[in-house]
């Protein structure tokens, strides 16, 4: 089963209809409000604001931990993430879905981004921090859809919620970014923790401020573009959860993760974590 995680744009979608509520408690905390379970079609999956229900967490505030957990207690095998993020190249133009397969961390330390810590030790890669199979399957399924579609570009992840300066959006392009958003890390880390296959699928709203030959954008026409976007993430969201089986069948993230990477013993765990990380292993 398949969890979508909805970003700015993306908090709600129409053709979702609501089968129930699901519990947002965690041993992290609670999940962004609004978490529950969707029929879209014949498919059922799992869906969460990112933001919550009304937008009322910035970038730095949501809980990411809390989500990914509740995502994979609740049953998911992958998480299907949406997110609206500002061009670094002229080619990737807005209204395009990116589907990036390498980051950049640029937040400020302050995020949580580990299930990881006291007492409790594991070391994952990230060397390749989505699941690229996945990718390559969604881009395949949207060929035949009426916007451009790209993949393997790099996403440079920002604290937020304030927008970048000229400086350092060129310093982004320098750093070979293609893509700027302000939430992908630490989801995409934590849900390799979690031995999750995670696919990013952004969709461009603007040109960063790097581009001096346009005007800045301004919110309003941001919003209109996302309204567009919204649309074309339902599609996405149909055709994966209608091809589930071809993303599952010997996904190589499930071998990974701290299943792999889960340094101290299990016997030396302190109690109160025995039972959490138990369930991530699984």
């Amino acid at each position: 089963m398949w969890g979508i995680i909805g970003g700015s744009g993306f908090e709600k979608f129409d053709g979702f209809k609501t089968i129930e509520l699901l519990n947002r408690e965690t041993p992290f905390g609670e999940a962004s409000s609004g978490f529950k379970r969707v029929r879209v079609g014949e498919h059922e999956c799992l869906f969460l604001s990112r933001h919550g229900e009304h937008h009322e967490l910035l970038p730095s505030e949501v809980n990411y931990r809390a989500n990914v957990y509740a995502m994979k207690a609740s049953g998911v095998k992958g998480i299907l993430s949406f997110s609206a993020v500002g061009s670094l190249r002229t080619e990737l133009a807005p209204g395009d879905l990116v589907i990036p397969t390498q980051y950049i961390d640029r937040t400020k330390g302050g995020r949580k981004g580990t299930f990881c810590g006291d007492g409790v030790v594991g070391h994952v890669s990230l060397a390749h921090p989505m699941c690229e199979k996945a990718g390559a399957i969604a881009l395949n399924l949207v060929a035949d859809e009426d916007w451009t579609s790209h993949f393997g570009s790099t996403y440079v992840c920002v604290e937020g919620p304030t927008f970048s300066t000229y400086a350092e959006s060129i310093a982004y392009r320098d750093m070979k970014a293609d893509i700027i958003g302000m939430t992908n890390y630490p989801e995409y880390a934590l849900a390799r923790e979690a031995g999750l296959c995670y696919l990013p699928c952004c969709f461009v709203t603007d040109y960063d401020c790097w581009d001096t030959s346009r005007p800045h954008v301004t919110l309003e026409e941001v919003i209109t573009v996302m309204r567009q976007n919204n649309s074309k993430a339902f599609s996405v969201a149909e055709k994966v959860l209608g091809n589930s089986p071809k993303f599952f069948k010997d996904c190589e993230c499930y071998s990974q993760g701290l299943r792999m990477g889960l340094m101290t013993p299990k016997e030396a765990l302190p109690k109160e974590k025995g039972v959490w990380i138990e369930m991530l292993l699984r």
